[in-house]
């Protein structure tokens, strides 16, 4: 329940304002069809992050656990720093595949921003360090659902009123702080507990 919590939660708050959330809110405005945008969306991050569980867990197998834990915690404290980095989405993003429809065109866009994007490489690391995978990528998929969806509604009017500095601040604490529990060999749930935040 831990991994599908905090990996729910954590790729919500990373999701703010990075170009994956950028992207749903052109799609919404360019072709005000919000059923097949958020069916491509949610076919897309299931594919792609699928793929990144599944690599989570080959390294969980192939790298010996002290090396492992440290790649893990810098991975973490990597994601941290990026996510305080705001995200751009260029114009051409939008374009690729329009001629096959708007589901297409989104599940396309969406798979390709997501390769390389900070919520891949955190469900990557995520799979690896709840050793976890399916529960992680549905914790991922969910994640990225609750902050995309309302951008496909709401489009640039939730945007505006959303403090995303705290957002980011908040998703990086919380990387960080993976980080730490990584390095020192503890769930996050020590940590917390330790620092009396949960």
């Amino acid at each position: 329940m831990e991994s599908l919590l905090i990996s729910t939660g954590v790729v919500a708050l990373a999701e703010i304002g990075d170009k994956t959330q950028l992207l749903a809110f052109i799609l919404a405005a360019r072709f005000k069809k919000p059923i097949p945008i958020i069916a491509g969306i949610l076919i897309a991050t299931l594919v792609n992050h699928g793929l990144a569980g599944a690599l989570g867990a080959w390294i969980t197998q192939s790298v010996n656990p002290s090396t492992l834990r440290w790649v893990l915690s810098a991975s973490f404290i990597a994601m941290a720093i990026w996510t305080l980095i705001p995200d751009k989405i260029e114009e051409d993003k939008t374009q690729v595949a329009q001629r096959w429809g708007v589901f297409v065109a989104t599940l396309i866009t969406f798979f390709l921003a997501e390769m390389g994007d900070k919520t891949q490489i955190a469900t990557i690391a995520m799979a690896a360090h709840f050793a976890d995978p399916f529960t992680v990528v549905m914790g991922t998929t969910l994640g990225m659902l609750i902050a995309d969806v309302p951008a496909v509604f709401m489009g640039d009017k939730l945007a505006n009123k959303i403090p995303m500095k705290l957002v980011h601040s908040i998703a990086a604490a919380i990387f960080t702080l993976m980080g730490v529990a990584t390095l020192m060999g503890l769930g996050l749930d020590h940590i917390l507990v330790s620092l009396k935040l949960f």
